[in-house]
């Protein structure tokens, strides 16, 4: 390693608090991934509350693996060096497990260049009894982890809370065993999946057949774990840094999951049941904050939703941020105290312009409820608002996206109508994105509309805008939103090319064709009601007739109340 890039780690590690040393004589050594930067990595939440659990194990240490920077890479790949953790620079392939946490497709070919950086052959069949145990995590282990079968020996389906702990007591208890030996012992934890345990016939038309389990361990179906209490081992940030999206932020999860049902929402449902952090363990956490740092994120699918959210911004005396917003239950109290953290843009999610379509989708927000939550923001002296739009939802039509502009304006009249007294104007940014249909969701047998009409929705989009004053458009590119939506609903065999589209620095046109793979057969092809989905052998808990009842109300527009937790039985989560 040269000496800038070792002054460079050694800065950022001084720039920590919190971090966890161990030394090397643990008898389990876990070196923890995150497929994308360090910047990018430490600002997920997920991998502090692992990194935490594994490393509050007498047995084991667990050390931070990241993707490096683009101007550090020819030390690893060009010089020949391997891989190593953040911690003691051991090298990747020299700890006991290799575990990633995984929280965007965008990010799977970064895990095949981390395997490849640090000298461990990237496909599972490759691997022998010398190389680190591959084990995947992370909320892409639960939707649907078919695409990357080929290069994990081990994947732990479900909430970390409940997996990390009895996978490394496993782990440590059999590893003297052979690798044979030890995979089945793993396969019988609940929610622990091993792929190559596991054989996917198909019929003619390139859907799935049969699944067949080929060892007696192997479970038919795979559950997912859930953390029933939240109180119990709250998510929080464990290690604070300058060097992320947060800078030296406290992070905090005080609500997970959320039970509005919103029919296009993946994290709505394999998150479910929504549970909440009590206020006094909430409470706990903004002490820390204060004394810490200051400053807190709350953390939750829909935080105005939070029951204790009044009660809890009371007894934060620094500053807080949050991380979602719902229109319906945006109070002016919760408005008041972000405006006096000094929150100068606050993002609400209408999703659709129109009425009717927000009733396809659920949302379950009307017309004057963005109204009046717009209201409420800009007489808070908040001057900027951001609102989130998809384009390309089912039933969507033109007079639907038109009503995107339509809904715009409205939000305009109501920032003028607190700005002109004041003599000054923010800015309203519409943030619109592509639907991508997704697994464990009622839309799940949907296609994505073709790249080329929702590039001309966004055109369109973009030239009514210019008409507004203080008023601009942001969006992702759909062709991404087509590579999304094919590696969150593909089932194994596209491993072959992601193999390829690595090799060819993410030229995924190229590497279809030379793997012969028809993407649009996963991305804009309607499934049938009865197929037999690529993540059907996962138990999320919702029934899967739920879903298919469900997609057909949504074709009505018909409305689906939130949940009532442990009262109701509809969807099977609590049953």
């Amino acid at each position: 390693m040269n000496r800038t890039l070792q002054d460079k780690l050694d800065k950022l590690l001084a720039s920590e608090r919190g971090a966890i040393s161990k030394p090397r004589d643990r008898a389990v050594s876990v070196a923890l991934a995150y497929p994308n930067t360090y910047h990018v990595g430490m600002s997920n939440l997920g991998l502090h509350r692992i990194y935490s659990l594994l490393n509050s194990r007498e047995d084991t240490r667990c050390e931070r693996v990241f993707l490096p920077d683009e101007e550090d890479l020819p030390e690893y790949d060009g010089a020949g060096n391997p891989l190593f953790a953040l911690e003691s620079r051991q090298p990747v392939k020299d700890f006991d497990i290799l575990a990633f946490s995984v929280s965007f497709e965008q990010d799977y070919l970064n895990v095949i260049e981390i395997l490849r950086l640090s000298g461990i052959p990237p496909e599972r069949s490759q691997r022998g009894s010398g190389h680190p145990l591959v084990v995947l995590g992370g909320i892409c282990s639960f939707f649907n982890p078919e695409p990357l079968a080929d290069f994990f020996d081990v994947v732990l389906t479900g909430e970390g809370e409940e997996l990390a702990g009895r996978f490394a007591a496993a782990y440590a208890q059999h590893r003297q065993q052979g690798r044979d030996e030890l995979l089945q012992e793993i396969a019988k934890l609940a929610g622990a999946y091993v792929p190559e345990y596991y054989e996917v016939r198909y019929d003619q038309d390139g859907t799935i057949r049969e699944r067949k389990a080929l060892v007696p361990e192997a479970p038919e179906m795979i559950i997912k774990q859930v953390a029933r209490d939240l109180d119990a081992k709250p998510a929080s940030t464990v290690i604070l840094t300058p060097e992320t999206e947060f800078s030296n932020m406290h992070l905090s999860e005080v609500t997970r999951g959320c039970g509005r049902h919103c029919r296009f929402c993946m994290a709505g449902y394999i998150y479910l049941p929504p549970r909440n952090l009590g206020l006094d363990a909430a409470k706990a956490q903004a002490k820390h904050a204060d004394e810490t740092c200051g400053r807190i994120g709350l953390v939750g699918a829909a935080l105005s939703d939070y029951p204790e959210i009044e009660g809890l911004c009371d007894a934060i005396t620094g500053s807080v941020s949050v991380s979602s917003l719902r229109a319906d239950s945006l109070s002016e109290k919760l408005v008041a105290r972000l405006a006096a953290s000094g929150h100068k843009t606050i993002a609400l999610a209408p999703e659709a312009g129109s009425e009717r379509l927000r009733k396809v989708i659920n949302k379950g927000v009307t017309e004057g409820d963005i109204l009046a939550a717009a209201d409420k923001v800009f007489r808070a002296d908040i001057p900027n608002l951001k609102l989130y739009f998809i384009i390309g939802l089912p039933t969507e039509t033109q007079e639907d996206v038109d009503g995107i502009i339509d809904l715009a304006k409205k939000v305009h009249e109501v920032q003028l109508d607190h700005a002109r007294p004041r003599g000054r104007i923010g800015r309203i940014t519409l943030s619109v994105n592509s639907f991508v249909p997704k697994p464990f969701t009622p839309f799940q047998w949907e296609p994505m509309e073709a790249v080329s009409s929702l590039n001309r929705k966004i055109r369109n989009l973009e030239k009514a805008v210019k008409n507004i004053g203080n008023m601009n458009i942001i969006h992702d590119l759909p062709k991404w939103e087509y590579f999304q939506a094919m590696l969150s609903r593909g089932d194994r065999r596209l491993g072959k090319l992601l193999l390829a589209a690595h090799g060819k620095s993410g030229d995924w046109k190229a590497a279809a064709r030379e793997t012969g793979t028809d993407m649009d057969f996963y991305v804009t092809r309607r499934r049938g009601l009865t197929e037999v989905l690529p993540w059907d052998f996962i138990d999320i808990g919702v029934r899967k007739e739920y879903l298919r009842n469900e997609f057909n109300r949504g074709m009505e527009g018909k409305f689906t109340p939130p949940c009532k937790v442990g009262t109701c039985r509809t969807c099977g989560v609590c049953r």
